[in-house]
């Protein structure tokens, strides 16, 4: 399951989310309209499930302030890249704006047009450094990021807090117990707490994300560095060992082990501490173990810096549509009032100033956090190639898994070089 399938079908609680506007639809096929005529105050909105939820503030604000009215055209994660393929091969798009998954720009870059009116200066210094830098495609701006997500670290705050706790690992280490600043500390900390029946941290074998972050903290561009394989370098195989060397303070049977795995482990205060998603945080069910003992913190630096992987969408107008001003009035509103998708089922956003309304507020604790992972010196995006997903699926978490169960990491991630140049021919 891939990064972004996960937050759609787990974060937002299903395909279908619970505050679907009555105007929408779930399922493969969707409404079979077709754009907005030319000049009306009607578009048509292709998002997955969680997208929805986040725009639903905007599209109100957005018709109220612009008379602009969205309809919203809802698929499922697993079907909007064929249904954005087929039609945008057509040149007869049934949608004036689409919601993009990162990793999809690159394939559709010649299907949307530039909006390069939206990133005003002002603009561009209220959006994270890595957004503004992708969604920038062959010398013009594409995509508007909607909302944006990045790995922080959640632990357990009752835990770290108990008198006994604090105590015991003062003796053992020599510093007080505290919510970790550096991977050493981190190391420590998960060793102190794998005892009677818990573990420390969890190894998530079946996902990428954890482990090109630790490539990016360590100084190195994940997996290509412009057209040129770089996956067998230093800092892959540091990260990949550091990784790996993990796994003797996590549950057995990493290989194994996605988000929804790892997120069930920590709710059910299995793990002291887990590297998760920070939406995460404020969707921790009421009876839960955990609900109320959960501490927040932001990713921690390698010798690059703090560097995380972000996971974020975009919207995007199709150059086929007839409706386009009215469009790029939607997409707009998305940006003026970004603030909006905080207050949704998934509670994201990807304008710095949006997060930082809410950061001092109860219940909020994780948004500090993230601004700072996501400001991180060494944070970047995935590489802009149409064949990332298939490196992903094909070769990088086959490579993972093999690895958390005991390969050798230099022979694993040669093979892994020669795969990925083989895809790319």
């Amino acid at each position: 399951m891939s990064t972004r399938t996960f937050i759609s079908r787990i974060a937002v609680g299903g395909i279908c989310t619970a505050v679907a506007l009555a105007a929408s639809a779930c399922g493969a096929g969707g409404p079979a309209n077709t754009s907005g005529s030319a000049g009306t105050n009607t578009v048509n909105v292709l998002v997955e499930a969680g997208g929805h939820a986040e725009l639903t503030g905007v599209a109100e604000q957005c018709k109220a302030e612009t008379g602009v009215t969205a309809n919203f055209v809802e698929l499922p994660y697993d079907g909007m890249f064929n249904r954005l393929s087929s039609e945008f091969s057509s040149g007869n798009v049934s949608f004036d704006v689409a919601a993009l998954d990162s990793v999809w720009l690159p394939s559709f870059k010649d299907a949307v047009q530039p909006i390069d009116e939206l990133f005003t200066d002002e603009a561009k210094k209220d959006i994270f450094p890595a957004l503004v830098k992708e969604a920038n495609v062959d010398g013009h701006f594409i995509g508007m990021p909607a909302w944006t997500n990045a790995e922080i670290i959640l632990y357990r705050k009752d835990l770290f807090e108990d008198a006994k706790n604090k105590a015991d690992f003062q003796a053992k280490y020599g510093y007080a117990l505290a919510a970790p600043t550096t991977w050493k500390q981190y190391q420590d900390i998960s060793e102190f707490f794998t005892k009677d029946g818990m573990y420390g941290t969890d190894v998530k074998g079946a996902v990428e994300t954890e482990w090109l972050a630790h490539v990016l903290q360590a100084g190195s561009p994940m997996v290509l560095d412009g057209d040129k394989v770089v996956i067998d370098n230093a800092a892959h195989k540091e990260a990949l060992d550091f990784y790996v060397s993990l796994a003797k303070d996590a549950p057995s049977g990493a290989a194994q082990v996605d988000w929804a795995a790892a997120q069930n482990l920590f709710n059910q205060g299995k793990t002291a501490m887990t590297r998760f998603w920070a939406h995460a945080y404020r969707q921790i069910p009421k009876d839960a173990a955990v609900a109320g003992k959960v501490g927040a913190a932001p990713m921690i630096a390698g010798s690059a810096g703090v560097g995380g992987v972000p996971g974020p969408w975009y919207l995007t107008v199709p150059k086929a549509t007839k409706n386009a001003e009215a469009a790029k009035k939607f997409v707009k509103c998305a940006y003026d009032y970004n603030s909006k998708g905080i207050e949704s089922s998934l509670g994201l956003a990807a304008r710095i100033s949006a997060f930082e309304k809410y950061q001092d507020q109860p219940g909020y604790e994780s948004f500090k956090p993230l601004i700072e992972t996501l400001n991180g010196k060494a944070t970047a995006t995935r590489p802009a190639t149409e064949k990332w997903q298939q490196i992903v699926d094909t070769v990088l978490i086959p490579m993972l898994q093999k690895a958390v169960a005991g390969g050798d990491s230099a022979t694993l991630l040669a093979d892994a070089k020669k795969q990925i140049e083989d895809l790319l021919k």
